[in-house]
């Protein structure tokens, strides 16, 4: 039912510093877009934005906060990465699909739509908690709670 005490420990973890992250980094005036911890939690490898992109100074300005509330927040890691999403960045929340509409994504849904669960195209619009993606001339409307996975597609 709950799952292990353990897991459930864990990922009352993982909800505490997602919280902890969001609410530090809006305050530097940068958007929390991935974490990943390793599976011993050794490393903790997180992912920021803010208008107009990353730069190696974000990342380490960044760095050198995080480090001193971790100490405080008593955070335990071994090894802190700070990194851009990159170009192919993962798409997350509703505000994602409003700020990126306009541009190629691909979408990985948990439930097939129309027999398939893999879609790339251009995303249309994002309201009313579905996105609309526009695949082969067409818009798809899809729930955003059946997105498994969703990420730009950079043009070259």
């Amino acid at each position: 039912m709950g799952g292990s005490p353990i897991f459930c420990l864990w990922r009352r973890f993982d909800m505490d510093l997602q919280g902890l992250l969001e609410n530090t980094l809006a305050g530097l005036g940068y958007e929390l877009v991935d974490l990943e911890r390793s599976p011993k939690g050794a490393l903790l490898r997180i992912f920021i934005d803010k208008p107009g992109g990353i730069t190696v100074e974000d990342c380490a300005l960044v760095s050198n906060h995080l480090d001193r509330v971790f100490t405080v927040e008593n955070v335990a890691y071994d090894r802190l990465e700070i990194s851009s999403p990159g170009l192919d960045r993962p798409l997350r929340k509703a505000e994602d699909f409003v700020r990126f509409s306009g541009q190629k994504a691909k979408l990985k849904l948990r439930v097939p739509l129309e027999g398939q669960r893999n879609f790339v195209g251009v995303i249309r619009e994002c309201e009313a908690g579905k996105v609309g993606i526009e695949v082969d001339g067409r818009v798809l409307s899809v729930d955003l709670g059946n997105v498994d996975k969703a990420r730009l597609m950079p043009a070259f």
